[in-house]
């Protein structure tokens, strides 16, 4: 195990001038402080003394509104909490972005602050942090994201697989033949893992994979103006969306149109967000339950700060059927 002393050799200097360094002591420069807890990142020193002072985690957030009830990272936010609370658990919500990303490492970040552990939520694979987190010692559950080969990173979320699954399916039992899906772009592990449920869950019901069906766009508003036509005039009567806002986008700009829903195209998002079953029509949507993805979240959490090398773990998805799918169109049979 790495010492202070360990430390203080590799630099070249006192090992009170490291102590200081990993204390945040005033009357060490900010240049010193910054080399010391690098290099203690390096060499796997853990900061025992300040870890002991406080039991603390911190939730990282990024592109996800957790401020707002019953929003997402809220719920997520919400159910973490109650599991974590009461067994001691100081939490720290953070949200941050890419360029506080480039301005210090996470480990760094992490022992500066006496974090003993991370929930990361809304990161995508063009984080900085995303690849400190192939390598990292410090223990850290990432929501809708996975890391290969590191016990000390977990993943949990729900299964997109199941999900696509049960929409499909529903859709055949509709009658439905010509299935489309409009996504973003697969810049994120979520969204790859929803375009490969999708794929997999037409080959399982033996139904047509043609590129024609799928649209990847970055603006949700620009995705679905390009895509509803579009896929639409290529016969499609069902769309998969890899999340609710983008199935909502579409009911408007199928309101806008004059396409009738589920009349012209049925229609089904994922994450049963709570606006989902007030749009006209309703949605229907794979459910994700929010909460419940919190506390597997600090269960997760916990496995590794016990050196279980948990992996990831997938809640079961669930279809709730709305207006917004229906039979499939006469003039399409």
């Amino acid at each position: 195990m790495t010492t202070i002393n360990d430390i203080a050799a590799r630099l070249g200097i006192s090992k009170s001038t490291v102590s200081k360094g990993l204390n945040n002591a005033r009357d060490v420069s900010e240049e010193m402080r910054k080399k010391i807890l690098e290099t203690a990142v390096e060499m796997g020193y853990v900061n025992r003394r300040l870890q002991k002072k406080e039991k603390k985690l911190c939730i990282l957030v990024e592109n996800m509104d957790y401020r707002t009830p019953n929003q997402f990272g809220h719920d997520l936010i919400l159910g973490f909490k109650q599991m974590a609370e009461p067994d001691g658990w100081k939490i720290d919500v953070i949200p941050l972005d890419k360029e506080f990303q480039r301005g210090i490492p996470y480990t760094v970040f992490m022992m500066e602050h006496g974090y003993q552990a991370s929930f990361v939520l809304g990161f995508s694979l063009l984080d900085p942090w995303i690849h400190e987190f192939r390598t990292s010692r410090i223990p850290a559950v990432l929501y809708d994201n996975y890391i290969k080969e590191n016990p000390n990173i977990a993943s949990v979320g729900c299964d997109s697989q199941e999900g696509f699954e049960l929409a499909v399916k529903h859709l055949v039992d509709l009658g439905h033949q010509k299935i489309g899906l409009i996504s973003g772009p697969l810049d994120s592990y979520i969204l790859k893992a929803r375009y490969n449920a999708y794929l997999n869950a037409m080959d399982k019901y033996g139904l047509e994979i043609n590129e024609k069906y799928i649209g990847l766009e970055y603006y949700i508003n620009d995705s679905t103006r390009k895509y509803v036509p579009r896929l639409l005039g290529e016969g499609v009567t069902a769309i998969l969306f890899s999340h609710d806002v983008r199935a909502i986008s579409a009911i408007t700009e199928c309101e806008d149109r004059g396409i009738s829903i589920p009349g012209d195209v049925s229609i089904i998002g994922f994450d049963d967000l709570p606006i989902a079953a007030h749009t006209q029509p309703p949605l229907t949507t794979v459910r994700q339950d929010r909460l419940a993805l919190g506390k597997c979240g600090f269960y997760a959490l916990s496995c590794l700060l016990n050196r279980v090398p948990i992996g990831s773990i997938l809640l079961r998805a669930t279809l709730i059927v709305r207006n917004s799918t229906g039979p499939v169109p006469r003039k399409s049979v």
